[in-house]
């Protein structure tokens, strides 16, 4: 056990808050580890219907740490490039796992997201993030390229012409920036983070919960898929939908003319 990563459960909501705020959440082989171990505890969860990622302190994850990489810095070339090739790997199963998860997550994020912090944001599948909150991809700044799905992501949400400016120069934007690229879905006061969060993540906590998932699936799909395969994809979702209690009960709500009561099933 770690206490680098928080978990909370509630109401069908699993917190999880990288916590190491002395260090603006930066993430340790302890953090990583934790979390992708939460997220599989996560996926089997049936009890659990959202996801939200946050950080302890005044910020949301400033990426790798840095400090901790001078240690590296003596080593000969190529150990150094073996060593960075295995440690990011390490990172993949956590982007894996999020993507593929058939829950929402959502990303909620205050002061800094740099880095591996900005990757994790962009591979939620949604953001609210205070009003003082503000990415950078950062890499550039420290003469490497980005990782944690950060080539993927960003290009897809944003354009290629505009990823190649926010991967290469590394500047700073802010969360109403953001939004207007599309990486951020909602931007609020700070003083109110916490408890819009905790309404939106309510509000998807008690979805339909397969529709969502299959939802997700499709939408993530659709990303490499030809649209014959898509078309396929798409009957195949509806169809394992209305195989749920909740399509029986929102088909029934429907008629008797009231507010769907999903249970998730």
């Amino acid at each position: 056990m770690t206490d680098h990563l928080l978990m909370d459960v509630k109401d069908g909501i699993a917190t999880l808050t990288l916590n190491r705020p002395e260090a603006r959440n930066a993430l340790s082989m302890e953090m990583r580890t934790a979390l992708y171990e939460r997220l599989i505890e996560i996926e089997s969860d049936d009890s659990i219907r959202c996801v939200v990622i946050t950080g302890a302190g005044e910020h949301f994850q400033a990426g790798g740490d840095v400090k901790s990489f001078n240690e590296y810095a003596k080593m000969p070339s190529e150990e150094r490039r073996q060593n960075f090739e295995k440690r990011i790997h390490t990172l993949h199963p956590t982007v894996f796992l999020l993507t593929r998860m058939r829950k929402p997550v959502i990303a909620s994020v205050r002061g800094g997201a740099a880095g591996f912090g900005l990757s994790l944001m962009m591979a939620c599948d949604m953001v609210i993030a205070s009003d003082d909150a503000f990415m950078t991809l950062a890499y550039i700044n420290i003469g490497t390229t980005p990782d944690g799905s950060g080539t993927y992501m960003l290009p897809r949400i944003v354009g290629l012409k505009k990823a190649m400016e926010i991967a290469m120069l590394g500047d700073r934007f802010t969360a109403a920036e953001a939004k207007d690229l599309g990486l951020v879905n909602y931007v609020v006061p700070t003083a109110d983070l916490e408890a819009e969060t905790a309404k939106l993540a309510k509000r998807l906590a008690n979805g339909p919960t397969v529709a969502i998932g299959e939802t997700k699936r499709l939408l993530n799909g659709s990303l490499n898929n030809s649209l014959e395969t898509q078309l396929s994809m798409e009957a195949q979702g509806f169809a394992a939908c209305a195989a749920s209690d909740d399509w029986v009960e929102g088909v029934t709500a429907f008629k008797e003319k009231r507010r769907p009561e999903f249970k998730g099933k």
